[in-house]
């Protein structure tokens, strides 16, 4: 298997691991009759537990552009040294943006967040020029 849909899989398991992360502390600020209910209060998840909600959010944002460039890097036969070094640098630094925004490092967490980003441009460069 390619190491970019390696990353890929590890991508998407990672967010299981965010919804686990942030659901299990927010259900229990807010109650399992609220967990179950259908939530028409919308009442918010506070400290820790809603930075990682927070953090998860931010994951949805770029995880859809990580998935496209993958797909267009193997669809045009553009998977490279470049394309696999920047799945990895995607992956390792979404794995390493949860910590960071969970203690509210706010400079780190953007660096992070950056180089999250440089990850999907690497992978997707290549498949475009």
């Amino acid at each position: 298997m390619a190491i970019e849909l390696e990353m890929l899989g590890y991508a998407i398991l990672l967010g299981f691991v965010q919804v686990m992360l942030y659901s299990v502390p927010g259900i229990a600020q807010l109650g399992m009759g609220y967990a179950l209910s259908p939530r028409d209060e919308g009442k918010q998840i506070g400290g820790m537990a809603g930075r990682l909600q927070r953090a998860f959010y931010n994951y949805l944002e770029t995880l859809p552009m990580f998935i496209g460039a993958v797909y267009v890097a193997r669809s045009n036969g553009a998977l490279t040294e470049m394309t696999a070094l920047g799945s990895q640098i995607y992956l390792w630094a979404r794995v390493a943006y949860v910590p960071a925004y969970a203690f509210g490092i706010p400079v780190l967490r953007t660096l992070i967040w950056t180089a999250s980003i440089v990850g999907i441009f690497m992978v997707l460069l290549p498949a475009l020029f």
